[in-house]
């Protein structure tokens, strides 16, 4: 049986082979696309569908390029030839709200946005912002390590993220990480995880930390300088 027939006998209407779809998962926002066509994209809705597709993968060897919402600028989320699109992309859930605990629990498809439009109701917010918040996903900032605006203050993403839910290559579910600002007990596998691109892989869920927010008015100030010597 072929990986397709696989994939269409455990996952059904999951399995999107429309040439529309194929075409936009061979990019992202930098304009350069894969070589050839991917095998198929798989909209993954629930854990179990992660798991699933991990294995018939495993079993016939086909490579996984996981997506979320294709706003990244390095061709890490583009396939091509023969290769399956796991998207992420639907897995927009927030399990959980811990405002006295400053942390929330979410699945991986998430905007950046979204979330903070949720928190912003409990007096809180999650700090990641890769100049890409309204367009990118929580799960896309922790595969690819972001950093962004507001890194020099408040850290990049692995400083934000607790723990994750990571499903490996032969569909073993693992729960890494902690609940508490502080656990460092073992190895620091999530942030071993954070910024590994997938390679490790595939997060399914994460435990965020948080921040209050700050009541006041945002505030922008700009400098400018005659050359990059005065800069510095």
């Amino acid at each position: 049986m072929s990986v397709l027939a696989l994939l269409e006998e455990s996952l059904g209407a999951l399995v999107d082979t429309d040439e529309a779809t194929l075409e936009e998962a061979r990019a992202d926002r930098s304009g350069y696309a894969a070589a050839g066509r991917p095998l198929a994209v798989i909209h993954a809705e629930r854990v179990e569908h992660v798991q699933q597709t991990m294995r018939i993968a495993t079993a016939t060897r086909t490579p996984v390029v996981v997506r979320g919402a294709g706003t990244g600028l390095a061709g890490a989320a583009n396939a091509g030839t023969g290769e399956i699109v796991l998207s992420l992309r639907r897995m927009t859930a927030i399990n959980e709200i811990r405002a006295d605990d400053l942390l929330a629990v979410v699945e991986p498809g998430i905007l950046n946005a979204d979330l903070n439009a949720v928190l912003a109701a409990h007096g809180l917010w999650w700090p990641p912002d890769p100049a890409s918040r309204d367009i990118s996903t929580v799960g896309g900032n922790i595969a690819t390590g972001a950093g962004g605006l507001l890194c020099a203050k408040y850290g990049v993403v692995r400083d934000a993220v607790l723990g994750v839910d990571l499903v490996l290559a032969d569909g073993r579910l693992l729960h890494l990480g902690h609940r508490s600002v502080k656990g460092v007990t073992g190895l620091d596998l999530t942030a071993l995880v954070v910024g590994s691109e997938g390679t490790l892989g595939v997060v399914v869920g994460a435990t965020l930390k948080l921040r209050r927010l700050v009541p006041g008015e945002t505030c922008t100030i700009a400098a400018t300088f005659s050359g990059v010597r005065h800069a510095a």
